[in-house]
């Protein structure tokens, strides 16, 4: 029995996990309006759980030995345990997107450009869209409202009601 969107709940929630991924990764999606308002509160529980747990990193020290036997001390950061379970959490809810290789970069400079990444959606989504959304939060003291619902019209063809949703 189809649920909401006329769906199967599994078509449904992979509808809304594509799109969250699409919307996180270009800030912007093309949509119809009742798929718009089914996003939203999706990908805003997400931004709030990367918002909330961002900061949660742990530092720790690597002691190495080099080939003349000498120790060398590094510090390395790691994601505390409340990250990594919101991490964890949204990799659940979302796909995992590539980052894409620009028209004029070449192979080897794509590479060395995306070699450290391993989850390109999940560091946007820390490093860029989370800070952002908390320097917000602490200036205007509101959380929420991460995103913004544009109605197009009527699509030619089937009629149905088209919007842009976008991250604000």
């Amino acid at each position: 029995m189809p649920g909401k969107m006329g769906r199967t709940t599994e078509q449904r929630l992979a509808i809304l996990r594509s799109q969250a991924s699409q919307l996180l990764w270009y800030g912007r999606i093309e949509t119809t309006a009742a798929r718009a308002k089914e996003l939203r509160p999706y990908v805003e529980k997400l931004i709030t759980k990367a918002i909330n747990t961002y900061a949660d990193v742990v530092e720790y020290e690597v002691v190495a030995k080099d080939k003349k036997g000498k120790e060398i001390k590094t510090t390395s950061v790691k994601d505390g345990p409340k990250k990594l379970a919101a991490r964890r959490a949204i990799m659940a809810k979302t796909y995992d997107l590539q980052e894409i290789k620009a028209f004029t970069e070449k192979k080897s400079d794509y590479k060395k450009r995306t070699a450290q990444i391993r989850h390109p959606l999940i560091e946007k989504l820390f490093n860029e869209i989370a800070p952002k959304y908390a320097q917000r939060k602490e200036e205007i003291g509101q959380g929420g409202g991460y995103t913004r619902i544009y109605l197009l019209g009527q699509r030619r063809g089937d009629g149905a009601e088209q919007a842009v949703i976008e991250l604000v």
